[in-house]
């Protein structure tokens, strides 16, 4: 499903800055249904992998595939072609405050065309996932952390895509708020699912038992199934 295959990813310098080269020849393979921990100190290349996925970055240089698609033939007008497969879970939740948890599950609906009931049947199933169904009509600031992270969750969901890019959804929550949220993205690769995980977190990592991808300086320099964090 995803390949990089030789991949160095640079970012010009601005006006004080030198060249910064973000991933450096790294090649790796993420099967469908995987579940795959990419671990790593920030500044390592996480985020920037998960960017080359989505379309959001194209490589310097190498190859990037997705679902047989090379990433730097896509035009940024195309883009969303890609991401509609593509399910986003974000550290600081992206949640819209002047919506209720329905309307910001919905909300992600928008683009498609849906009757309105089957927009219910559908919001209504991914809150019962996540644990929200009796929630919806709560606005963003009466959750706690650990619940507006599920809300996240369910706006991801919503589509059904074939990914799940997490770019550390536990970063801002309490350990056991963060336990709930690694076993609802389980459930999810479960269900079938590919889903990638960026974290810094020895207690994820090592309640996971996953695969783990280990990056140091933009170099991968461990691909471990059920690894275990050696940071």
């Amino acid at each position: 499903m995803i390949e990089f295959k030789n991949v160095t990813k640079e970012y010009p310098p601005n006006l004080v800055k030198e060249k910064k080269t973000a991933l450096k020849n790294i090649s790796f393979e993420i099967k469908d249904g995987e579940f795959v921990t990419l671990c790593g100190r920030s500044g390592a290349g996480k985020t920037t992998i998960l960017k080359l996925i989505s379309c959001e970055e194209k490589p310097t240089s190498g190859l990037v595939m997705f679902d047989d698609t090379n990433t730097a033939d896509v035009k940024k007008s195309d883009a969303y072609l890609i991401r509609q497969k593509i399910g986003f879970i974000f550290q600081d939740y992206k949640l819209l405050p002047y919506k209720t948890v329905y309307e910001n599950v919905a909300y992600a609906l928008e683009a498609f065309d849906f009757n309105e009931s089957l927009v219910k049947d559908e919001v209504m199933q991914v809150l019962e996932l996540v644990g929200l169904e009796n929630k919806v009509d709560h606005f963003p600031k009466e959750l706690s952390g650990g619940e507006q992270q599920r809300v996240s969750i369910a706006r991801a969901l919503i589509h059904r895509p074939k990914i799940i890019l997490a770019d550390e959804p536990t970063g801002n929550l309490d350990p056991y708020n963060a336990r709930d949220i690694i076993k609802i993205l389980l459930k999810i690769n479960e269900s079938g699912s590919t889903v990638i995980l960026s974290t810094h977190s020895k207690d994820t990592v090592n309640f996971l038992e996953k695969r783990v991808i280990t990056l140091e300086d933009g170099r991968i320099i461990r691909d471990e199934e059920n690894g275990v964090f050696s940071l």
